[in-house]
């Protein structure tokens, strides 16, 4: 006893549990500390990023431009290059035959004698194997002059009325009297699925559309609804929805006036207010000849207005078609 409390130095004396104690609790913290910090950067930064991904994502999408549908000056002028840059001289151009030259007429003989142009050998495989037959008549596409100007034509009407129009894939476009799809084609093409709809009086304009444009042009697949009819009555189009785009090309002049203002009664209701757009090509005159502001005053009893007269120049030839432009303008 008198040795410890004679020789022991003067300061504080730890007991040995303790010191075991307070190491022990350092070493759990520490844990719980590096634990923390090595777990805050997953749980902080990855859904801020994923987030950031997916939201560039959609207003990339939201951001991409509207397919162009005429052509633009850089495209004209791309095409006069091509033709420069190749030393192509139209003027100095002479048809030449082909590697079976025949005309129109002379191929649908072919057709009609042989029953069809055969390159088989023995007599079972000369068996039509066709799945999809089609009149000869459509097959030198005879149906291509019906229209008193090129074919070709087509495209420049859709190019005016689908800009005109403001026209998306999504829209619904009626077309009354579309004939062979000299420009209906181009709106399939364009526009969804089913959303091509036309009115239509003649059979073989309608086996032209059928049997041979549509196959020919791998468009069955955009189901578009081609009726017969020449009564101007559109209930077996169905309902639920309404056009962004009628029009009648060529169609109202051959038309009796009292027929076609019945039309355009039927039509009224499934044309989309305001926004919606209804186009007749070459003259109104199942309007002018009401005479004086008569032709206005009925318009206006249908919910119609006259939006104005318009020109449109064709890109391949020198032709210009007139087309007038009305709107819904009641709910």
């Amino acid at each position: 006893m008198a040795l410890s409390s004679s020789s022991s130095p003067k300061g504080i004396v730890i007991p040995v549990p303790v010191l075991v104690l307070s190491a022990a609790g350092a070493a759990i913290f520490l844990f719980f500390l590096l634990s923390s910090l090595s777990s805050s950067p997953t749980s902080c930064s990855c859904p801020t990023i994923t987030t950031t991904a997916s939201t560039a994502v959609v207003q990339t999408s939201r951001q991409q431009p509207q397919e162009r549908i005429s052509a633009s000056e850089d495209d004209i002028d791309w095409v006069k290059t091509q033709i420069e840059v190749n030393g192509l001289h139209m003027q100095d151009n002479v048809l030449r035959k082909g590697i079976n030259p025949r005309t129109r007429a002379q191929q649908l003989q072919d057709l009609i004698q042989y029953k069809g142009i055969s390159h088989y050998e023995q007599e079972e495989e000369a068996k039509n194997h066709t799945a999809f037959p089609c009149p000869g008549e459509l097959l030198v596409e005879q149906h291509h002059s019906n229209y008193g100007e090129p074919w070709a034509g087509g495209r420049d009407v859709f190019e005016f009325l689908a800009e005109s129009s403001h026209l998306i894939p999504e829209s619904r476009v009626l077309e009354i009297g579309c004939g062979t799809l000299r420009v209906g084609l181009h709106f399939i093409r364009y526009l969804n699925p089913e959303h091509f709809h036309c009115l239509e009086r003649d059979e073989l304009s309608l086996m032209a559309a059928f049997r041979y444009e549509l196959p020919a042009q791998g468009l069955l697949y955009k189901r578009p609804l081609i009726l017969k009819g020449e009564d101007m009555e559109f209930v077996r189009f169905g309902s639920g929805f309404m056009y962004d785009l009628v029009y009648a090309s060529a169609v109202f002049l051959h038309m009796p006036d009292k027929l076609v203002w019945i039309g355009l009664e039927r039509l009224v209701g499934r044309l989309k207010p305001l926004d919606g757009r209804l186009f007749v090509s070459h003259n109104v005159k199942f309007c002018s000849r009401l005479g004086g502001d008569e032709c206005s005053k009925r318009l206006k009893s249908l919910g119609l207005e006259y939006m104005g007269k318009h020109t449109h120049d064709s890109l391949l030839f020198n032709h210009y078609e007139i087309w007038f432009e009305f709107r819904r303008f009641t709910m």
